[in-house]
């Protein structure tokens, strides 16, 4: 094994503010009361371990044997009310920590870290009910970095097997099980290039645990004596998907845990999930030799399966599959169950090796975002669906998964909602320490026989989790490189053992492959910091050209991402606010690690400052930070849908981030604080489902068309207006649309080529034969200047492409004021003071300029941000005597609210709903 050297170190943590319970402490059960209910009672049932007491080795001692026997005094241990945490995780969750003060500023800084150098020791006691004919089983799914585990005084798992944070194991504890057990874990410190863990590299500060812990549930289960393992759903539909039927495969290892030969019936159910439909069970009768693992197939044709879709496609039917084990008597010793849906995934190079993905045998473009976890791993399912419902929002359909797996509620939520999961393995540490990889930060040893057998453990469980699940577009095992020839087909014959059915690629870069793999087919070539919108539409020669619009980019972005000022108020100091817009090429905190090449905003401030002036004000700077976000966002979500049909086709493209793993000032669609601001209203623009997107290099307009089923006549209505107002160029476009595709359909140059300063640019796509008299199906506004900012591909480095003159939008410093008025009218039922389920906002226009970059942002009665929320549309520019109405709706219930108004060019206002 490869630890970091450690000397002898004090535990530095509070204890003196640990709070003492001393009515939870670890003594034998008293027989004069009655004992806790059973963590788990019947065959097949499984319970996570629900709590634990947490204490460093530096005071519990390291006689584990001990620490794991009934009587041990935890009273002075932490308590902690989860089933699973990492130990900044947990120390949060007992109150040692508030990551309102830790995100604050710099407080990160402040935490110890010479504390987590030690092992940690999670422990919990637990009643059980054992007999003759039942079986337990610990489950682990990765414990951080590596563990010893140990249960009733006697050792259970040592680091050597129980080691990484993907590393799911099943231990027979049958003959260590008591009525009250003691279970101890041991988790050892963690070193992102040592072990195989779950890193940041750049993304953010590094977490002071490293993420040490039980970051997953251990599970205990209890069987008969015949014991299944995860159930893996196989499905084969027929290529029409006309209604026609389809056979699903049922598989799981049973395992004879007798030393005698037993015959079993084995029966398989499949239900639908939530809507009409009957159930189809059927059994068949399997013998097994003693002390044998088998793998039990039962197969059945369902005549008339509901298609599974990713949600702007169609809908998302689920089926429950069980698999039952009886053995003597029709005594149920086992089951095990799964969701899934019927679809399927495939992938094809074209002539360009670029990949393109298909869905259900339909060319799928992937639009997405890269996710991020919190930054101490507590994962939560209400958050993390709030989120996925901002994945849809927004027009996404795909999120990555780089080295970042979570749990099976992600993929849970998911497959419920419609979005695809592109996972796999992360970069730029221990996973991709090979002999070729010479990008690493810090020297890193190539691993040894015992790391490929962690790196097989880890692919076999995650491949059993994520199985059956209709979200999972594909597996990357590898990221910024290819994995070496001999951990390529381990990971591969890993995934095909668990059934394995959607794409695996070789990594998300271009830089090698295992050659009995192929090229992935997909590129790294940023940029990650900041780039103007013209970038993503200068699309040839190709070869040189790096993360434009072609091909299928695998995360790139502008580096944008800038929270509002509500968000940055709340953690960012009144000096850290200065530096914002006073020192422009400071470091900060809350970018990237010290070391990175992110640490700072000096190529995003340089494009701001030349093309928008120096601001004059912190409100100033957020202001034009978010115009800037919002230009930058479109034009890339906008090029890549655009370009979906172009000579060379822009294939799919994967945003540099979804969201932040803490308080961040880059790398977001929206903030740590789920609040939407320019980034966010940009991509959401650019991402329409129908669409209407102008194209700054050819100055041409595309039609945009990513739906299944939308077709026929639409109508383009083209406006120029100058900054005060003044009609240039009219102009209306008939043409009609196919599904899943997109076309240039008309060229500008002529009407801008007069531009002198800045002009305004309005597209308006509608639906003439629409029954409701014209439905308007996109609105988007454009800033365009006199020139647009020159790229200097020649000396492109890895992260961005210089430019060496810029676009000149301080024009719009200088408009005229205008005059706009706000009304906010509450829609729906809502309990007496609250709002209902959504909030009509209408503005209007009254002068004959326009209203540039109008934000709108809804409070509560205290003044603070109601959050999560999603709004039609927003930072909307009007032109003069325009009226435009949208809805903002809250996720969740809010009290009497009103509407914060503010543009560029107009003065900010609160106007309460009604």
């Amino acid at each position: 094994m490869h630890l970091r050297m450690r000397s002898p170190l004090t535990l530095q943590v509070l204890f003196s503010a640990i709070r003492v319970h001393t009515t939870t402490t670890g003594t034998a059960a008293d027989p004069s009361k009655a004992l806790a209910p059973s963590l788990v009672s019947t065959p097949g049932q499984i319970a996570p371990v629900p709590t634990w007491n947490l204490q460093s080795s530096t005071k519990a001692g390291s006689d584990l044997e001990a620490l794991s026997r009934l009587g041990v005094d935890t009273s002075r241990w932490l308590h902690v009310n989860t089933s699973k945490c990492t130990l900044m995780g947990c120390l949060l969750e007992a109150g040692i920590y508030d990551d309102t003060e830790l995100f604050y500023s710099d407080n990160l800084r402040k935490v110890d870290s010479k504390q987590f150098e030690v092992p940690w020791l999670y422990r919990q006691e637990f009643e059980l009910d054992p007999g003759a004919g039942k079986y337990f089983h610990l489950f682990t799914h990765g414990i951080t970095s590596r563990a010893d585990v140990y249960l009733n005084g006697k050792q259970v798992a040592d680091k050597k097997t129980q080691a990484g944070s993907y590393g799911g194991h099943t231990y027979d504890i049958t003959d260590l099980v008591n009525k009250t057990n003691a279970l101890l874990i041991q988790a050892y410190p963690t070193s992102y290039y040592y072990d195989f863990a779950l890193g940041w590299v750049d993304w953010n500060p590094w977490p002071a645990d490293n993420g040490t812990g039980v970051w997953r549930d251990v599970e205990v289960k209890q069987t008969g004596s015949v014991a299944l393992g995860p159930l893996r759903v196989v499905t084969q539909l027929e290529t029409a998907l006309d209604n026609s039927p389809a056979n699903v495969t049922l598989k799981s290892w049973a395992q004879n845990l007798e030393n005698t030969v037993v015959t079993i019936t084995v029966t398989g159910t499949i239900s639908p999930e939530g809507y009409a439909g009957q159930p189809i069970s059927w059994s068949q009768t399997v013998t097994l030799p003693p002390l044998s693992t088998t793998d039990v197939t039962l197969t059945t044709t369902v005549p008339k399966p509901a298609i599974w879709w990713p949600k702007q496609w169609g809908s998302q039917p689920l089926y429950n599959a069980q698999l039952s084990v009886f053995v003597s008597d029709n005594t149920l010793s086992d089951q095990a169950s799964a969701t899934f849906g019927f679809r399927t995934v495939t992938s094809k190079l074209n002539s360009y090796n670029d990949t393109t993905f298909f869905v259900n045998g339909r060319p799928f473009q992937v639009l997405g975002a890269g996710y991020a976890p919190d930054m101490f791993l507590r994962f939560s399912s209400a958050k993390f669906e709030s989120e996925a419902r901002y994945v849809l929002d927004l027009g996404f359909n795909t999120i990555r998964l780089e080295g970042k797996n979570e749990h099976p509620q992600l993929y849970e939520i998911a497959d419920r909602l419609g979005i695809m999961i592109l996972a796999g393995w992360e970069c730029c540490d221990k996973w991709e320490a090979w002999s070729y990889n010479q990008d690493l930060a810090v020297p890193t040893p190539v691993w040894s026989e015992e790391d490929y057998g962690i790196a097989n453990a880890s692919m076999f469980h995650e491949a059993g989790m994520l199985q059956s699940h209709p979200s999972v577009l594909g597996y990357l095992i590898g990221s910024d490189y290819w994995p070496d020839d001999k951990a390529a087909p381990m990971y591969v014959n890993a995934v095909r053992s668990q059934d394995w059915q959607t794409p695996v690629l070789a990594s998300a870069s271009r830089r090698g492959f295992p050659a009995f793999m192929g090229s992935p087919g997909l590129k790294m070539e940023g940029p990650y910091d900041w780039v103007p919108p013209n970038y993503w539409y200068d699309t040839e020669p190709s070869g040189s050209r790096l993360g434009a619009a072609f091909g299928f980019g695998s995360e790139l972005g502008a580096g944008v991402g800038t929270p509002d000022l509500s968000s940055l108020k709340k953690f960012l100091s009144p000096a850290d606010l200065n530096d914002l817009w006073k020192n422009p090429n400071k470091d900060l905190f809350h970018m990237s690690t010290e070391t990175s090449s992110f640490h700072n905003r000096k190529i995003y401030n340089s494009g701001l400052w030349k093309r928008w002036g120096a601001p004059t004000s912190l409100e100033d700077y957020v202001q034009k930070t978010q115009i800037t976000d919002y230009e930058a966002t479109r034009a890339q979500f906008e090029a890549y849908a655009a370009n979906w049909n172009s000579k060379r086709p822009a294939t799919g493209m994967i945003y540099w981030m979804l969201t932040g793993a803490f308080p961040s000032l880059h790398w977001s669609i929206w903030d740590y604080y789920t609040h939407p601001a320019g980034a966010y209203f940009g991509a959401k623009v650019g991402s329409r489902i129908e669409h209407v997107a102008y194209d700054y290099v050819k100055k041409s307009v595309f039609l945009i068309n990513r739906s299944l089923d939308k077709e026929g006549a639409r109508s383009i209505e083209i406006q120029v207006v100058d900054a005060s107002g003044k009609t240039l160029y009219s102009n209306t476009v008939k043409t009609t649309t196919k599904p899943n595709t997109s076309k240039e359909v008309t060229s500008l140059t002529s009407a801008l080529k007069n531009t002198k300063d800045v002009v305004f640019l309005r597209l308006v796509l509608s639906d003439p034969s629409s029954s409701k008299d014209t439905e308007v199906l996109s609105r988007n506004v454009y800033w365009p200047s006199k020139t647009v900012d020159t790229l200097d591909w020649d000396n492109s480095d890895w992260f961005y492409t210089p430019v060496t003159k810029y676009s000149d939008y301080t024009a719009l410093n200088k408009l005229a004021a205008a005059n706009v008025s706000v009304t906010a009218s509450s829609r729906g039922r809502g309990q007496k003071g609250h709002v209902g389920s959504a909030v009509r906002v209408t503005l209007e226009n009254h002068s004959s300029v326009p209203a540039f970059f109008v934000s709108l942002n809804l409070v509560d009665k205290e003044g603070k941000d109601v959050l999560p929320v999603t709004w039609d549309d927003n930072y909307l520019t009007l032109w003069p005597k325009e009226k435009i109405t949208v809805e903002v709706r809250p996720l969740g219930r809010v009290e009497s609210a009103a509407v914060q108004v503010v543009g560029k060019n107009v003065k900010g206002t609160t106007v309460k709903v009604g």
